[in-house]
């Protein structure tokens, strides 16, 4: 379980493909802090550490998460946010992030809003459904609080703490992210969904 606040921004320093999935190496300043086997969420996926060395560690990503999240398309040379597995005595500075990135959304403008800057992406109805205004969404592993909303996008501020920490201060029209909605809404949809099966509906 993550919380969605960005320790390290790694870099990724090689990419190996096959058909099987693909090995990611990440250099990145927490690797001291990391043994194998461990879960750390890069860009808001969950992946298990192996082969830590003093300055990074190698993941293994599977095919499926690679149909899912932007892990598909990334390269040499691009950084990724990375956290580290919460603890059950940190504080839950953000949201429940679980890592388990739900689709991709697309950014479609970047606005300077002060010393804060709006981030407008589009994603699918399919995710916007668990999207509320001034709720939490999780945006390439960083909890975001959601600041307006439609059918087709939604708007995200940056404060400069998150613009300074993260790739997101770096992200700009055209980018692929990866969204993960708010767990808590989609087990409300699913029991709310089982309790009205048992209602009949009334007779016209």
């Amino acid at each position: 379980m993550f919380t969605g606040l960005i320790e390290d921004r790694g870099e990724i320093t090689a990419v190996a493909r096959s058909r099987d999935g693909v090995v990611l190496s990440v250099a990145t300043q927490l690797a001291g802090e990391i043994r194998p086997g461990d879960s750390v969420a890069a860009n808001g996926v969950c992946l298990t550490a192996v082969n830590v060395s003093a300055t990074g560690f190698d993941t293994e990503v599977m095919n499926e998460t690679l149909s899912r999240s932007s892990l598909a398309e990334i390269a040499p040379g691009s950084t990724v946010n990375l956290e580290l597995a919460m603890r059950p005595t940190d504080r839950l500075g953000g949201h429940i992030v679980q890592g388990h990135v739900d689709g991709t959304g697309e950014v479609l403008d970047v606005l300077e809003d002060g010393f804060s800057r709006r981030v407008l992406v589009a994603a699918s109805p399919e995710l916007l459904r668990y999207v509320v205004v001034k709720g939490s969404i999780t945006v390439d592993g960083v909890s975001l609080t959601v600041a307006a909303l439609d059918s087709a996008t939604f708007t995200v501020s940056l404060i400069p703490e998150t613009l300074a920490r993260t790739n997101l201060g770096s992200a700009a029209a055209g980018r692929i992210v990866n969204l993960e909605v708010d767990i808590v809404a989609k087990y409300v949809e699913r029991l709310a969904t089982a309790s009205l099966a048992h209602f009949p509906t009334p007779a016209a």
